[in-house]
């Protein structure tokens, strides 16, 4: 397993020497300095930051999976002023003592560690209230809220009760997949909707946007030219439909595989090869792929050559 992770790293580090690239241009960690500013992520971002300035109690961003909702909210969180204290959850499955523990822990909230649900409210509550009086802000973001039981979010909307003249003591970014705006379009569920100030539907990137997001992408990596032509764009858009995740997956594998034939940049025969690749990455017993077989023949031609050439300069 070491010997594999150190052979993993190795290769990784010649595909990036092989393109005179600095860094993993499609790396998936959402890394909001990495963020293409498209014009419905730059939209997005400023939704956000209008119902954050707004000072009420809800703020929603939903989006199919893979979309970018993670990197726009970090994004976003990344410029708010030194005044707001963040507190982030991420895919909370959990009950409504479970979720309050998490939000009291994910503020540094000290209570006791059998605290029933009163304590856990009281602390919260305490703890906004000292904060207001210190002129701090609150800001409580979660991820993947559409798993929140409907019990979960009622306990919620009533934290954001809690108010002065001016604002709320408690601001939620509730993020998730489309399932969160059905949720809340229950009967159960419209009092919490009616209090969301501002709301954003991401959608995934056009075929423009999609070439832009490549090119952007390898330039942030270092590229010094493209290494992506038309049409080998235009499949990586047509197999992603223009989902960043997929597209960071697919352009990924395609780089490496371009780097294991000796290509100087990723046509669309590439990318349709990489793209069976990708598909079938979780299949358990699979045959080595394509790009192994290839990256092999090609290390151990260089293994040759390098061979070859310390023998040539012994016999000298």
């Amino acid at each position: 397993m070491i010997t594999n992770s150190i052979q993993n790293h190795n290769n990784f580090k010649m595909y990036l020497d092989y393109f005179q690239l600095n860094q993993e241009p499609f790396n998936i960690a959402p890394n909001p300095n990495m963020l293409y500013p498209s014009a419905r992520h730059k939209e997005a971002i400023a939704y956000l930051q209008y119902g954050l300035r707004g000072a009420g109690g809800f703020v929603m961003l939903t989006g199919e999976v893979g979309t970018g909702k993670t990197m726009v909210s970090r994004a976003v969180l990344g410029d708010l002023p030194e005044h707001f204290n963040v507190a982030y959850i991420l895919n909370p499955t959990l009950n409504n003592i479970q979720l309050l523990q998490t939000v009291c822990e994910a503020f540094e909230i000290q209570v006791s560690e059998n605290a029933d649900l009163k304590q856990l409210s009281d602390g919260l509550q305490s703890y906004l209230i000292e904060q207001n009086q210190l002129d701090k802000s609150c800001l409580l973001v979660i991820d993947e809220a559409q798993h929140l039981s409907a019990e979960a979010l009622e306990q919620l909307r009533l934290f954001t009760n809690l108010e002065t003249n001016e604002k709320k003591l408690l601001q939620i970014i509730l993020i998730g997949q489309p399932e969160l705006q059905e949720k809340l379009n229950t009967r159960e569920l419209r009092q919490l909707a009616q209090r969301i100030t501002a709301r954003y539907h991401l959608l995934p990137l056009t075929k423009s946007e999609t070439y832009s997001y490549i090119n952007h992408r390898l330039q942030f990596a270092g590229a010094l030219r493209p290494l992506f032509d038309k049409k080998a764009m235009n499949w990586v858009f047509k197999l992603s439909k223009g989902t960043p995740r997929l597209i960071n997956l697919l352009a990924d594998r395609c780089l490496m595989g371009a780097f294991a034939s000796s290509a100087s940049y990723v046509d669309q025969s590439i990318v349709i090869k990489a793209a069976q690749e990708v598909l079938l990455m979780s299949e358990p017993g699979m045959a080595m792929s394509w790009w192994q077989n290839k990256l092999s023949i090609t290390l151990s031609a260089l293994t040759v050559i390098a061979v070859c050439g310390v023998s040539f300069w012994l016999l000298k």
